[in-house]
């Protein structure tokens, strides 16, 4: 998953719980592929199976806005 915020993009792997940032979606996406590698290359078994989750949903949430009033004269 990969946010805007303010002039970064913030990449998130929410099945681990690794986060990374980039200037760019792509510089974004390539950090959060080498934490995630990182990750791998010295977590122990156990700290993998600690955070890894079974089942990961991400949907976008579209609340209705309510919209003001139009105040009359």
């Amino acid at each position: 998953m990969i946010e805007r915020e303010d002039d970064w993009f913030v990449a998130t792997c929410p099945e681990l719980d690794i986060v990374s940032q980039g200037e760019t979606v792509e510089g974004a996406r390539f950090n959060l592929l080498e934490a995630v590698e990182g990750f791998f290359e010295v977590a122990s078994p156990s700290e993998i199976k600690r955070r890894l989750k079974k089942e990961t949903y991400i949907m976008p949430l579209m609340p209705v806005i309510p919209t003001k009033p139009t105040i009359r004269a």
